[in-house]
């Protein structure tokens, strides 16, 4: 299974070449990762950095950008999906964890969000439509079409990485493009949270997109389709995974690197409350009505794309873990993001703020022992280096979680303020890096565990069955 033509390039999947399939599937993954959060917080990081834009802007590639990448290529390599890779750290964390990052990109929050924002950032601006009866229509619209697009899983990337990426990609390099050409940046001091650690300051914003999250349900919607495609099992898939989720990476760094520019050179642009304002502004100044136009054609393709990969990913895993057909569970997600998203983009903030940021330690710590794994394999197969970290963040996420809710802050605080760069909320990796020492330590002292009777493990990119 190493060598393949499926990894060549020839013409033996279905609908042309693998190269064409892994180039398709990669505009496919951008777009689905490319949603308004990510249109939103680079004009607005650029803003707030000023001089400091530069280590603020490669904090927010950091895990705006490379850590999707990583947890695309965690996914590939282990050769299992999240609820499997995550019951390593045992039966709860494998059952609460997907569930709770599913629902956080799904109805719970991403998913609302791109009707939300596309009704209040694109059509009201655009048409002046405004109020509780204008938003249920535009989202009853706005879901029910993509609903129909993922109707069909099997066809979702061709779909987006064919048609609607390539007109989303055009409208964002005129925008970024106009505007480069008719502005200049000018020195500014930067904000407050961007003065003294720029990079930690762009790396928390770059949490925000929630790609890191989503990339580890987006990565099974990326494998079906390979095999969908024709590709072989083992080496093949894994192989065009990995790309297709580097070319999303590199293509996402290249547009945030595009939209911060824009926040650099506009003019006054401390004046902006959000990236939403600045970047329609943007196009106003730079294009009249035509840039208004293109500035909502953009939100409603970026938000449109990711709304169908949500709806795939969520359908796909609550389909296949639990009671119900996929289109079941397409209708549920569809039905109640609509209904959520009525309500306005405060209300969708509100209900999710804590569930974010109680998933991303855990998120990121499942990312990196997973990717680390391979390098001890010969020695042998994480067991206490996989769970001691993922239990400590998500320990002390939860702490944090607690005291962010106000319960029991008095006397949960003294548990994590102890911790280096606790007041930049990275106060986990110290905890978490230790564990993880500790964990290795016991597992290569240890006679290396044999696989269980019927379980699979990708070694190289071969699935290896016990």
């Amino acid at each position: 299974m190493g060598s393949t033509a499926a990894t060549t390039g020839s013409p033996t999947t279905k609908g042309g070449s693998s190269t064409t399939a892994i180039i398709v599937t990669a505009l496919a993954l951008f777009s689905m990762f490319f949603g308004a959060g990510n249109l939103i917080f680079p004009p607005m990081l650029a803003v707030q950095a000023g001089d400091n834009f530069w280590p603020a802007i490669i904090g927010f590639l950091g895990t705006g950008a490379l850590l999707p990448v990583l947890a695309v290529i965690a996914i590939a390599l282990s050769g299992a999906n999240v609820r499997n890779l995550a019951q390593r750290a045992g039966t709860i964390f494998g059952i609460v964890f997907p569930v709770l990052a599913y629902l956080s990109i799904g109805a719970f929050y991403a998913l609302p969000r791109t009707g939300a924002v596309s009704f209040e950032t694109a059509i009201t601006p655009l048409f002046g439509l405004e109020g509780m009866f204008s938003s249920a229509v535009f989202n009853i619209v706005f879901f029910g079409i993509a609903l129909a697009l993922s109707w069909n899983p099997n066809t979702i990337m061709e779909k987006l990485g064919k048609f609607l990426t390539p007109a989303l990609v055009i409208l964002l390099v005129v925008m970024i493009s106009v505007s480069l050409f008719k502005w200049q940046a000018a020195p500014a001091a930067p904000a407050e949270q961007y003065g003294d650690g720029p990079f930690t300051a762009g790396l928390l914003e770059g949490y925000l997109t929630m790609d890191s999250i989503a990339a580890l349900a987006f990565s099974i919607v990326v494998i079906s389709t390979l095999r969908f495609r024709g590709f072989p099992e083992g080496k093949a898939v894994v192989n065009g995974t990995i790309l297709a989720g580097v070319g999303a990476g590199v293509m996402l760094a290249l547009i945030y690197l595009g939209l911060g520019s824009i926040g650099r050179v506009i003019p006054d642009g401390s004046q902006y409350e959000n990236g939403a304002a600045l970047l329609a502004d943007a196009s106003n100044l730079t294009m009249g009505t035509v840039g208004q136009v293109i500035f909502s054609l953009i939100v409603l393709l970026a938000c449109m794309t990711t709304a169908v990969g949500l709806i795939t990913a969520t359908a796909e895993y609550f389909s296949d873990e639990f009671f119900g057909s996929y289109k079941t569970w397409a209708i549920i997600f569809a039905v109640a993001s609509a209904l959520i998203a009525t309500q306005g983009l405060e209300f969708v903030m509100s209900i999710a703020a804590p569930v974010i940021g109680f998933l991303y330690p855990p998120a990121i710590a499942l990312i990196l022992v997973t990717l680390i794994e391979p390098a001890f394999r010969a020695r042998t197969r994480f067991t206490w280096a996989f769970f001691l970290p993922i239990w400590v963040a998500t320990i002390w996420s939860a702490i944090e979680t607690f005291i962010s809710l106000g319960w029991g802050a008095d006397a949960l605080s003294p548990l994590v303020t102890w911790a280096p760069l606790q007041d930049a909320g990275l106060g986990w990796a110290l905890p978490v890096g230790v564990a993880f020492l500790i964990g290795l330590a016991i597992d290569l002292a240890r006679p290396r565990t044999p696989m269980a009777i019927g379980t699979n493990e990708t070694v190289d990119g071969e699935v290896v069955t016990a």
